[in-house]
């Protein structure tokens, strides 16, 4: 999840507590958090040309290093993309750009065919449809698993409307059956803190999922994960590809011959090699720089 994202579900708990405050008679006026109500209107994402996701020529330094060099990559609408490669080979910094947390020195970044993401702020990019989790599960610990996906539900923030929210019947019936989806409808009422990592990891990609994300970005979404647990979110991943397209970083490399069709290979900021995980496992150059012999 990003921090944008963290920040707004925090807004809206702070208000739904002021909002029990005002109901018990304690009233307090909206303030600085007034000022986050209202949503940036979402344009249309134009996928007829085919792709998502487009990155031309990208390219960015930091200090003098060319962390990302002259990039090139197109992501079509529903695919499941695997990105591998070795540490430092620019894959983070990738996610940053896309989500607007680190601009590059030059190329392009779209949105499907016309929305030029270098033209927006990171928290506008999530509300644009791009949704980003990091590696490490970021969750509201102390709200159950069903507050934390109500919070994340994509309705206007503003403070009057977070003192009346109640679930619709529609809503109620989604976030029903996303519990399903991400393997937590049995524990419901519990903790988030009290979930193991790969609960926690679920959780926060149902987050993602409650915002209508039409592009999912992940990050090493495995990595800590039981085994039974590695299975189960393939299973989840397979499921949402086709509704969602997903942009999977990740080095388990049984995981990604589960999940992937096309593997994209990064080493020094650009693209080295991309197919099925077979063909890119053949290459002299991935076994060189990634795979080792």
């Amino acid at each position: 999840m990003t921090p944008d994202l963290l920040d707004e579900g925090a807004q809206r708990l702070e208000r739904s507590r002021a909002a029990q405050a005002a109901r018990s008679g304690n009233t307090e006026s909206g303030g600085r958090a007034a000022g986050f109500s209202r949503l940036v209107t979402s344009p249309e994402v134009d996928i007829t040309h085919g792709r998502i996701l487009y990155l031309e020529d990208v390219s960015v330094s930091f200090d003098g290093f060319k962390a990302i060099n002259k990039l090139s990559l197109d992501i079509a609408p529903g695919e499941l993309r695997c990105i591998i490669g070795p540490n430092g080979a620019g894959k983070t910094t990738m996610m940053d750009i896309i989500t607007g947390k680190t601009r590059p020195d030059a190329g392009q970044v779209f949105f499907g065919s016309t929305i030029d993401l270098l033209r927006y702020r990171e928290s506008e990019i999530a509300q644009l449809g791009i949704g980003r989790k990091f590696q490490k599960p970021t969750v509201f610990e102390q709200l159950t698993v069903f507050e934390n996906l109500e919070l994340a539900l994509k309705t206007d923030k503003g403070v009057q409307a977070s003192m009346f929210f109640r679930l619709d019947s529609a809503q109620s019936d989604r976030l029903a059956a996303l519990l399903h989806t991400i393997h937590l409808a049995e524990s419901v009422g519990r903790l988030a803190g009290t979930l193991s990592h790969g609960q926690k990891q679920w959780l926060e990609i149902g987050m993602l999922l409650m915002q209508d994300p039409k592009l999912l970005l992940l990050d090493e979404p495995v990595a800590g994960m039981t085994d039974e647990e590695t299975e189960r979110t393939a299973e989840l991943f397979l499921s949402l590809k086709g509704q969602h397209s997903l942009m999977v970083v990740e080095h388990d490399m049984s995981f990604i011959r589960t999940i992937s069709e096309i593997v994209t290979v990064l080493c020094d900021g650009a693209v080295l090699a991309q197919g099925t995980l077979d063909q890119v496992q053949a290459d002299e150059r991935v076994i060189e720089v990634y795979l080792g012999r």
